[in-house]
């Protein structure tokens, strides 16, 4: 894993020991991309904007807030900059409480648990070609009612996991060559 990037243009990059200063974010700045998380992000000339040398995508700056947001997507996913790191801006009035979760384990446990209580207690008959199918629609209900919400938390979190594993596939093939 690289070392977080921490420094201006013409500054040398401070080592993993020392604890860097919190840097505000500048456009003359050099920081790890939000999306990839292995390219760096710098200015792009004549521009009030930063561009990702290894994923390409362009980052609209708004430098008042420290904050970048992803400007050649159709999702609208923004960034802050704490000084140190990138942290994901939440939704304005979204918070995910207790409430959501149980929501969220009743939407996984809730229809598969229907699915295999009906298959118990009308069970299909024994020997039969599609015996099988009470016990593969209980799964498949399951995994299917899983991956919605593991979906909508990586929605929430802004998270671009395609993105993500596009760029690992290419680190991995950059380091095989």
């Amino acid at each position: 894993m690289t070392q977080p990037i921490f420094r201006r243009n013409g500054e040398s990059g401070r080592s993993r020991d020392s604890m860097p200063e919190p840097m505000p974010l500048s456009y003359r700045g050099v920081y790890h991309c939000p999306v990839c998380r292995y390219g760096k992000i710098s200015e792009l000339p004549m521009m009030d904007a930063f561009g990702c040398q290894f994923c390409n995508h362009i980052f609209s700056a708004d430098i008042e807030n420290n904050s970048v947001k992803l400007a050649d997507s159709s999702l609208p996913l923004t960034w802050y900059w704490n000084g140190r790191r990138w942290q994901g801006a939440h939704r304005a009035g979204v918070e995910l409480g207790w409430p959501i979760w149980i929501a969220a384990i009743a939407i996984v446990a809730l229809p598969p648990t229907v699915v295999g209580l009906a298959a118990y207690i009308f069970p299909p008959v024994p020997g039969s070609s599609l015996s099988w199918l009470p016990q593969f629609w209980t799964v498949s209900a399951f995994f299917a009612h899983l991956t919605i919400v593991i979906w909508l938390l990586v929605e929430y979190y802004q998270f671009p996991l395609l993105v993500f594993v596009r760029a690992w596939r290419r680190r991995l093939g950059r380091q095989a060559s």
